[in-house]
């Protein structure tokens, strides 16, 4: 049984795999750009990783593959995505002795243009096949990615991807993708990471009907926004990111004066502690990102990636964990961090702002503000509720005058929102825990749903 070990970033939504494809070696496939749970991983099954699979240009994270080329792997990537660092180049149809087991390789265009999947071989008997975005758990990854001319004729390569490179495959043939549920390059995705083709055939329901024309209605009509990051990231990992090996920087320690000089020569202000710690005492200006799981996507999506990032933090939060998140999604001009947190500079006597927070279930007053996605909002919000989603909230110039009262499903992107609204000028406001569901109960009254 071939050995393959998954290793998922929750935050971004995203699955990649380390394979034992022979006495002593591994393959990785699709890797995030910190080399160490690879290492890790590796490690402990006694193995050498000697080959890097990429299946495309990743839009969603910088690439780890460049990393471990840097550790002595051999890459393997699409002759079209132009990388311009050593790997091998790849044609369709082409098939690879890994020492062991072999990879036939498989043009899936659609997701992205340059698109691979690696049919993974134990002598003719296919043992996996990994699709990165062109096939998933219930659904396919998005292809709106490139440019919106592209669009369709994207989502049409891909239906012919799937039905003439993927689906022949045998049906108990394990599917490994590369995105999955929490991903946004991944439109609606079941919440299993990993399937197989017969599973696919039967319950997707792209795939429930031959019709070309429905597919590609029905995708087209599936995509929400996404983080404006992506628009940049497949040209970093064309180019190949700076390598940081497995010790990243660290975040320097500034004192209040220095924070304050940068401020004044245009750093951005992250503040990462809990929501609520946020409300009760901030830095004037500061955007509130709780440090969690889904940090550097609301990073990525607001902050440009060239403006040097000051942050503010508790002194038991993990600065590793920041800068692991800060590096992948290419946000690498990390100025430090305010050396003694709020205390530090509450004691410096500099002024500090606070946003009021309550419980869902009382009724808000003035306008509620749902920052939640389009998709999420559709599903059941507060009767009355205006809808901005947090990625467009900066650009939202038409908000009611008086008091908001900003929601989203559970209060950090509401928080988030609301620092957003405060270094715009608006000061009546309130962060509102919980989410629409919460309300419902709690009040006994039915959602409204688009």
């Amino acid at each position: 049984m071939t050995n393959v070990r998954a290793i998922v970033d929750q935050g971004l939504g995203n699955s990649s795999y380390l394979v034992e494809v022979a006495e002593g070696r591994a393959l990785v496939v699709d890797p995030s750009r910190d080399p160490l749970p690879y290492l890790s991983a590796a490690a402990a099954w006694d193995l050498e990783i000697a080959w890097v699979a990429e299946t495309h240009l990743h839009a969603d994270f910088v690439s780890g593959a460049h990393e471990l080329v840097r550790e002595g792997a051999s890459l393997l990537a699409a002759r079209e995505a132009g990388l311009a660092f050593p790997h091998r180049p790849l044609e369709d149809s082409e098939e690879i002795d890994l020492g062991g087991l072999r990879v036939q390789v498989l043009a899936t265009p659609g997701h992205t243009p340059e698109h691979l999947a690696y049919l993974l071989l134990d002598g003719p008997k296919p043992v996996g096949v990994f699709t990165g975005g062109a096939l998933l758990p219930g659904w396919v990854a998005r292809t709106d990615l490139i440019a919106p001319e592209q669009t369709e004729s994207l989502a049409r390569a891909l239906y012919r991807s799937i039905r003439e490179r993927l689906l022949p495959l045998p049906d108990e043939t394990p599917v490994y993708p590369t995105h999955g549920a929490g991903s946004f390059c991944s439109a609606p995705a079941g919440r299993e990471r990993v399937t197989t083709i017969g599973r696919e055939r039967e319950a997707n329901p792209l795939l429930a009907s031959l019709d070309e024309e429905t597919f590609v209605r029905t995708l087209l009509g599936s995509f929400g926004t996404y983080p404006t990051y992506f628009r940049r990231l497949r040209g970093v990992n064309r180019r190949g990111p700076a390598v940081y090996g497995t010790e990243p920087p660290s975040l320097a320690a500034l004192d209040p004066d220095e924070v304050r000089r940068l401020l004044g020569d245009g750093a951005e202000l992250v503040d990462a502690r809990p929501a609520g710690d946020f409300a009760a005492g901030h830095l004037p200006g500061a955007l509130s990102i709780e440090l969690r799981p889904a940090f550097a996507s609301w990073l990525g999506w607001l902050v440009p990636e060239d403006r040097p990032l000051v942050f503010v933090l508790n002194a038991d939060q993990d600065r590793a964990d920041i800068v692991r998140q800060c590096l992948k999604i290419g946000n690498e001009n990390l100025a430090g961090e305010l050396a003694g947190g709020m205390a530090a500079w509450r004691a410096s006597g500099f002024a500090e702002t606070r946003i009021p927070v309550e419980e869902i279930a009382r009724e808000a007053d003035g306008t509620v503000l749902d920052v939640r996605q389009a998709s999420e909002f559709a599903s059941g919000h507060l009767p009355g509720a205006m809808h901005v989603e947090l990625g467009s909230l900066s650009e939202a110039a038409d908000l009611p005058s008086g008091p908001v009262a900003v929601m989203c499903g559970h209060g950090e992107r509401a928080m988030t929102g609301a620092s957003l609204l405060e270094r715009a000028g608006r000061r009546d406001l309130t962060v509102l825990l919980g989410g629409a569901d919460d309300w419902s109960k709690s009040t006994g009254r039915p959602l409204e749903r688009t």
